[in-house]
């Protein structure tokens, strides 16, 4: 069984998803359901997780309404206004969908610190106390932040996303691989091992380097902790899905069978409940 945690969706609206910048212009477009059936099919991929690319409650509605739609998607990651006063009434109000397994906050976009606020902390404690993961959306320098907020809530489950959006452009990742050391010391925190292609130079990403950040991961994390993610659609901006497929299957195959089958399917299914 093979599980994708990490893939988007959406009607291509220029206003709303404004992130999808010009140099992005192959995934301005609709991404839906359908349009990922031959990728994953093409890969051996069992399943889907949709994870929120925009924020607003609408957002998590349709990502839902896909999943209704869809088996081939088995869980959401949605959005939920975290400082939201009423928040206990809006997750009280998504006790019914069955398939939101978690939910999750830009916060690569919020100034250092975020993470931290009172009110932030409140709502996220809130997200786990009502049975859902929160995944951590950052960049390298944001990990302190994750550090300490993770500390804060201990018990909860935590899932890094594109461990932690390494500095893989310039080379300076030394700092991130101290801060992913730490992190990963807790061990309520997952990893996604997703996203990096977009992080380094498009379609000549440094395979040297790359493999040098999984391993970081992977002595870190172990492979109880990991999950393979795609970032589909969004990693064909700077490669494609069968070829961060193929970078994924090449490293694991150091690992058990066993091994190999978490990291690319059971880990998610019992983090994110399947």
């Amino acid at each position: 069984m093979i599980i994708d945690a990490h893939v988007h969706f959406w009607h291509y609206d220029a206003v709303k998803n404004d992130w999808i910048t010009d140099d992005m212009k192959v995934i301005q477009k609709d991404f839906l359901p359908a349009d990922a059936s031959a990728v994953l099919a093409q890969n051996g991929v069992d399943g889907c997780i949709a994870v929120q690319s925009t924020q607003s409650d609408a957002e998590t509605d349709f990502l839902l309404e896909l999943a209704a739609e869809n088996t081939q998607v088995k869980g959401v990651v949605g959005w939920i206004n975290l400082a939201d006063p009423d928040i206990l009434e809006v997750l009280e109000g998504y006790k019914t969908e069955k398939k939101l397994k978690g939910l999750r906050h830009v916060a690569q976009g919020e100034p250092r610190g975020f993470l931290l606020r009172d009110e932030i902390v409140t709502g996220i404690k809130q997200v786990g106390l009502n049975g859902y993961t929160y995944d951590i959306l950052i960049y390298d320098h944001q990990l302190e932040d994750a550090i300490q907020l993770t500390e804060k809530l201990s018990g909860q489950p935590f899932i890094l996303n594109h461990c932690g959006k390494p500095a893989l452009r310039s080379g300076a990742i030394k700092n991130w691989k101290s801060g992913i050391k730490e992190l990963a010391t807790n061990p309520d925190v997952s990893c996604k091992i997703s996203g990096l292609l977009t992080e380094d130079k498009w379609h000549n990403c440094n395979e040297k380097q790359l493999s040098e950040c999984f391993d970081t991961i992977f002595e870190n994390f172990g492979t109880s902790r990991i999950l393979f993610g795609s970032d589909w659609p969004v990693v064909n901006v700077a490669g494609t899905y069968t070829q961060w497929m193929g970078f994924v299957k090449q490293y694991i195959s150091q690992c058990t069978t066993a091994q190999q089958q978490d990291i690319l399917g059971n880990n998610a299914a019992r983090i994110y409940n399947l």
